[in-house]
C-alpha cells in the first residue's frame, strides 16, 4: 500500500537521521529528558544505540529485512524508554519525569506495529497520546509560545485546539472508535507541527543541537503513529 510505504519512509528516515545526529554530535541534549549519556559507559551505549537506529531505519524500508529491522528499533526505543525509569522513581509526582519515556514508548509502538499484536500497539499508542495531551496542559505557556505568532487566530487558540485534539485522539484510539482516522489526523497534525514550528526554529538556530533532536523526534513520533494506523 502507498500509505504504508510512506509511513515506513517517514519513520525509517527519521530514525536514520537521528542516529546520524547522535553519532556526529555526541550531545546529551539529543536524548531529551533521558540520562543515556550519564550511565556507565554511556558514550559507548549512545553510539551503539545510534548505529542500531541507523541500521533499523534503513532495514525497515525493505521487505526481506523489515521485521528484523522493526525488532531492532523496538529494542532500541524500548531500552531508551526504560532508561527513563530512574528519573520517574526519583520524582514520581513530577510530570516532566514521564514525558521522555512516553515519547519513546510511542516509538516502540510504531516499530512493533510491523510484527506485534495490533491491539497492544494501538492501546500503547493511546496511552502515549494521553501523555501528549497532559504535557501540553502542564506546559501550556511553552506550547503556546512555540506556535508562530503570524498564524491566525492566535497562539492560545492553537495550543488549546491541539491539546483537545490529542485528548480526543487518545479516546478514539483507546476505545477503538474511528481509531485509524484519529491516528491519521494526529499524524497530519504532528507533520504540520514539525513543518510550521520546528523547521523555522531549526532554520533560525541550526547551531542548537536540541532543536535538531526536537524536530527529528517530532517526525519520528508522527511516523510511529502512522505505522500503527496502517497496521
Amino acid at each position: 500500500m502507498k500509505t504504508a510505504s510512506s509511513a515506513r519512509l517517514l519513520f525509517g528516515a527519521s530514525s536514520v537521521l537521528w542516529g546520524v545526529i547522535l553519532l556526529v554530535w555526541h550531545d546529551a541534549g539529543a536524548w531529551e529528558q533521558l540520562p543515556i549519556p550519564t550511565l556507565p559507559m554511556g558514550s559507548l551505549i549512545a553510539d551503539l544505540l545510534a548505529l542500531a537506529m541507523i541500521a533499523g531505519g534503513l532495514g525497515i524500508f525493505f521487505a526481506p529485512t523489515r521485521a528484523q529491522a522493526a525488532m531492532v528499533l523496538t529494542i532500541v526505543f524500548g531500552a531508551v524508554t526504560l532508561a527513563g525509569i530512574p528519573a520517574i522513581v526519583a520524582a514520581p509526582l513530577a510530570f516532566g519525569s514521564y514525558i521522555g519515556s512516553f515519547e519513546f514508548l510511542a516509538l516502540v509502538t510504531g516499530a512493533a506495529a510491523v510484527y506485534a499484536d495490533r491491539r497492544l500497539t494501538r492501546i500503547g499508542l493511546g496511552i502515549c497520546t494521553i501523555s501528549f495531551a497532559l504535557a501540553q496542559i502542564t506546559y501550556f505557556k511553552y506550547t503556546a509560545s512555540l506556535v508562530p505568532a503570524w498564524i491566525p487566530p492566535g497562539q492560545i487558540f492553537w495550543a488549546v485546539l491541539t491539546t483537545v485534539a490529542f485528548a480526543l485522539a487518545a479516546i478514539a484510539i483507546l476505545i477503538n472508535v474511528r481509531a485509524r482516522l484519529a491516528m491519521r489526523l494526529m499524524t497530519l497534525m504532528l507533520v504540520l507541527f514539525g513543518l510550521l514550528v520546528w523547521v523555522p526554529i531549526v532554520s533560525a538556530h541550526p547551531d542548537k543541537h536540541f532543536n535538531w533532536s526536537e524536530i527529528v523526534l517530532n517526525f519520528l513520533i508522527a511516523g510511529a503513529v502512522w505505522m500503527v494506523a496502517d497496521a
